[in-house]
């Protein structure tokens, strides 16, 4: 409990004192700076000047659930189910595949395996980026969430643009980009009957103030967050944002399909009309990028015949 209060003390980004610490937490200044090193394990950025004090740099905008609950829309209320934060877990998509129900949400302020498209690690530093899971279930198996990750993309794109972020661009299948540097992903994964009821539960990672918190090889490709885009508005709120149009969207989704999305999705496509590689585990297929069919599936030109990508192991890589 105290090195939650030592990390709200600390998020407004000023300097305090190792006494000053120690008389709020109830604890000595040889006990406040093992805590101090704690927050550094879990990649918080702590600041150190001798005379005065710490300071996390930067300052941190904590998660409030009750803000987040109270400024979604009353129609994605009435559509959610129980709500789920966690100072810090596993994966928000783990949970709720494991405990969620119907219309559930989980956000953390950090994830210690989170994770995007097949296995790979998504880094997840406290209090600096958004790691949201919601869980939907659908009675008409999975063939009905076809191009389901594309739609939320869209969806993610034009809620950033409400805030200001504009200029995002959707990689196929997964990835929100920024002038070619990763902004965020979508995961999706699927339990239950795939031909029946089934549950989906839909995963989203956004960078936020994530430059604040590492340095720039602690990942292996080109990356932006949001602040760098000019966000200077809270977590809180682009949570809330995001859950009021996720939401009403997977509940229609089913019947409306990825067609609906498709126009959009496309104005938005990284590399629409350029020379890509399409990887899958078999190998690779050189072609030209010519956007999506209605159910999400990618379409490549590829030696002057159209050809249609499908499935969880392919990604694309633009050529030069």
């Amino acid at each position: 409990m105290d090195l939650k209060l030592l990390i709200e003390i600390l998020a407004d980004g000023e300097f305090h004192s190792g006494e000053a610490l120690g008389e709020r937490l109830g604890i000595t200044r040889a006990a406040v700076w093992k805590r101090l090193q704690h927050l550094m394990s879990m990649d918080i950025p702590v600041e150190t000047n001798k005379g005065k004090g710490y300071r996390i740099l930067g300052g941190l905008d904590l998660l409030k659930l009750e803000q987040i609950k109270g400024d979604i829309t009353p129609l994605s209320r009435a559509l959610t189910g129980n709500f789920y934060f966690f100072e810090e877990i596993d994966s928000t998509n783990s949970f709720l595949l494991a405990h969620g129900g119907h219309g559930d949400v989980c956000f953390a302020e950090r994830q210690t395996a989170g994770r995007g498209r097949r296995g790979r690690e998504w880094f997840s530093p406290y209090g600096r980026n958004i790691y949201l899971s919601l869980r939907w279930h659908v009675d008409q198996g999975v063939a009905a969430l076809e191009g389901l990750s594309l739609a939320v993309g869209v969806l993610i794109a034009e809620t950033l643009a409400q805030f200001g972020v504009d200029e995002v661009e959707l990689k196929w299948p997964n990835d929100l980009l920024h002038d070619g540097r990763k902004l965020g992903g979508v995961l999706i994964e699927v339990g239950g009957d795939l031909t029946g009821e089934c549950v989906v539960v839909v995963g989203i990672g956004l960078n936020v103030t994530m430059g604040d918190a590492l340095s720039e090889d602690r990942i292996s490709q080109p990356w932006i967050d949001l602040k760098r885009l000019g966000f200077h508005g809270s977590r809180n709120k682009l949570i809330a944002a995001l859950i009021s149009e996720l939401l009403p969207a997977f509940r229609s989704f089913p019947n409306m399909g990825f067609a609906a999305y498709r126009d959009r999705w496309e104005s938005r496509c990284a590399f629409f009309n350029n020379p890509i590689s399409v990887l899958s585990p078999t190998g690779s297929v050189d072609g030209q990028l010519l956007g999506v069919d209605p159910q999400g599936g990618l379409r490549v030109l590829v030696d002057g015949n159209e050809v249609v990508f499908a499935g969880g192991e392919i990604s694309l890589r633009k050529r030069a």
